[in-house]
């Protein structure tokens, strides 16, 4: 290998950019254009680094499956870093193919470590888990050590397992340290923040408090009846029951949980489920074949009785009733949680982690940037979205997929 090259890939290692750049700003060839694409790409130019990639691929020819290969893992990680989930993914599991079939294994465990970060942003945190386990840390350099053990602790942390993401956490520190990376230890410091900063409110007999994510945790593994307004859902114990897709029986049951132990009247409870100004008939029928809906739906966890003036919420076995609800209740509060993460989103990326439509999604978007909560830059396709500041608080319990249930 050419040693101009040598030398900007060690630099590149060890986190000199700008060193690396000045021995390869002229290169046309392919590891010159390779090295200057991941060189723009930690400077942040992503377009230009994209660029630059996929020049390489076609300089280094059919021939050179490695470097195509290599690149390739390259430019999959700017599309993650850009948040551009609709790069084809199997492009990505084919270049892991290459690499592993040479013999590369520190590409390929760098490639699957991109898949599983992926499938975290997503919120499929059983398929992510899967691909982790199949990686052996110890074998791993410093840098894509820590990468492991920060993703490691970001599942431990959806899952509410927060000692788990502690000892990820600190096992990172030490790699990223080793590594001698300072961007990365900024990572991790960035990452353990999280379990430092209040997550969530609890709301209990008309008083509030804030969590943190241990105490969340804490209160999931209670005996209390926890209705959890950040996932729409209803919990006791190991045992859950999701309302996402019922949104009026989910008013309904935290309506019944603020009032507790008292009842809570029929006005009160329509108002809150259909917004209605005026009960009238029609929306005394619609509230009594809902109540019957949502006593099916908990019926495991509490009764729904009548009372003379409306209904109350009884629990079998809980000493308790509590509400779980963000730090900040927001109109779409999923989308907020996603772009609290710095990044620049683009809407059919949103679409995709949130599991909408790209449609719901710019209705959303358009409504928060009327309110000046998110702001947009760029035109067409390259357009991206992000908060105007990141909030003060983490965006756990709002993103996507389940927390465990265990």
């Amino acid at each position: 290998m050419d040693p101009m090259i040598s030398a900007a890939a060690r630099l590149l290692a060890t986190g000199d950019v700008l060193g690396a750049l000045k021995r390869v700003a002229l290169c046309d060839d392919g590891p010159g254009l390779a090295l200057r694409g991941i060189a723009m790409a930690q400077l942040g130019d992503v377009v230009r680094a994209r660029a630059l990639l996929k020049l390489a691929v076609r300089a280094f020819g059919p021939q050179e499956a490695l470097a195509r290969a290599r690149c390739i893992v390259a430019e999959a990680e700017i599309a993650l870093v850009s948040r551009d989930l609709a790069w084809p993914v199997k492009t990505l599991v084919g270049a892991r193919a290459v690499l592993e079939a040479h013999g590369d294994r520190l590409n390929a465990a760098h490639a699957r470590h991109l898949e599983v970060r992926r499938l975290l942003l997503t919120g499929d945190l059983d398929q992510a888990e899967h691909l982790l386990a199949e990686l052996e840390p110890l074998g791993l350099a410093p840098p894509l050590r820590a990468a492991y053990e920060l993703v490691s602790a970001g599942i431990a942390i959806r899952r509410l397992h927060t000692a788990a993401a502690r000892a990820a956490l600190r096992r990172a520190e030490n790699a990223a340290h080793e590594a001698g990376i300072h961007a990365l230890a900024a990572e991790v410091e960035r990452a353990s923040q999280v379990l430092e900063i209040p997550a969530a409110r609890l709301i209990a007999r008309g008083e509030e408090r804030l969590l943190l994510l241990a105490q969340v945790e804490q209160l999931f593994a209670s005996a209390a009846l926890v209705v959890d307004a950040c996932r729409y859902s209803v919990r006791e114990g190991n045992t859950q029951v999701s309302l996402t897709t019922r949104p009026v029986l989910f008013a309904l049951l935290r309506a019944l949980a603020e009032g507790w132990p008292g009842a809570v009247s029929r006005h009160a409870l329509i108002a809150r489920a259909f917004r209605g100004k005026q009960a009238d008939e029609s929306h005394r029928v619609r509230l009594r074949v809902e109540i019957g809906r949502l006593r099916g739906e908990i019926r495991g966890f509490a009764q729904v009785r009548a009372t003379g003036e409306g209904f109350v919420l009884v629990p079998r076995q809980a000493p308790e009733v509590v509400i779980l609800a963000p730090p900040v209740e927001e109109r779409h509060g999923a989308v907020l949680a996603l772009l609290a993460d710095g990044e620049a989103w683009s809407s059919s990326a949103l679409a995709i982690a949130l599991g909408s439509s790209p449609r719901t999604v710019l209705r959303a978007l358009d409504a928060l940037a009327a309110t000046g909560k998110v702001q947009a830059f760029g035109r067409g396709p390259a357009c991206r979205w992000t908060l105007p500041s990141v909030p003060g608080f983490p965006s756990t319990l709002l993103l996507p997929g389940p927390l465990s249930s265990g």
